[in-house]
């Protein structure tokens, strides 16, 4: 079920093992039917063509500075974003869901019809601390502004039937970021399997 507006404020608002926390709030506005506004925070991660060829996921984040390069835009300052290129982003707020909520991040509809989508894949768990990375992909013919400071997505909390186990507490990849961050993707327990299979392989025998 989604959460209104009347609830999330109760929620801001609660004792703290309950409470809602998205900070820093710059209008009341952010705050509307059934979700909250976030803005666009000021660091960046730029991907960019690596000298080493595809990025392996597997050894993706022992190669990070190949793939990728950090940068900061001020508020009040803006950088471009070409089409078909990805940038990754993160919320101005910092959040802390309670354990009985979770969240979607749905792009501004404003942004979309000039191309911007944001947020392709992400959910916030129950329980999440830090701030949201948001993948920024410009999907029109024509180079776009990005403002830091501006609204650019809008999360959407549903209530769970029962708690759940913090999503801090489950030694997950992403606890407590306060900008973007690259993929983690090598550190899933799959790869360790995968992995095996890739140097078997490789080196002319087969494991079962």
């Amino acid at each position: 079920m989604v959460v209104a507006e009347a609830e999330l404020r109760r929620r801001m608002a609660d004792d703290p093992e309950r409470r809602l926390v998205v900070t820093p709030l710059l209008s009341p506005g952010q705050v509307r039917g059934g979700s909250v506004d976030v803005r666009l925070g000021t660091e960046f991660i730029l991907l960019r063509r690596s000298a080493r060829g595809p990025i392996d996921p597997l050894q993706a984040e022992g190669g990070q500075g190949d793939f990728q390069d950090r940068v900061r835009v001020p508020i009040g300052q803006r950088m471009i974003l070409h089409p078909n290129q990805l940038v990754l982003g993160a919320t101005l707020e910092f959040l802390q869901v309670p354990t009985d909520l979770m969240a979607y991040v749905i792009g501004r509809s404003s942004w979309g019809r000039l191309g911007l989508i944001v947020a392709t894949a992400i959910m916030v768990q129950p329980g999440f601390r830090g701030s949201l990375t948001l993948e920024l992909a410009n999907l029109g013919d024509t180079p776009v502004y990005l403002y830091p400071g501006t609204r650019v997505a809008q999360l959407v909390f549903h209530s769970l039937e029962g708690e759940t186990q913090a999503y801090a507490e489950t030694a997950s990849k992403y606890v407590g970021p306060v900008g973007p961050e690259f993929s983690k993707l090598s550190d899933d327990p799959d790869w360790a399997v995968l992995s095996r299979w890739t140097d078997a392989v490789r080196g002319g025998r087969t494991e079962r």
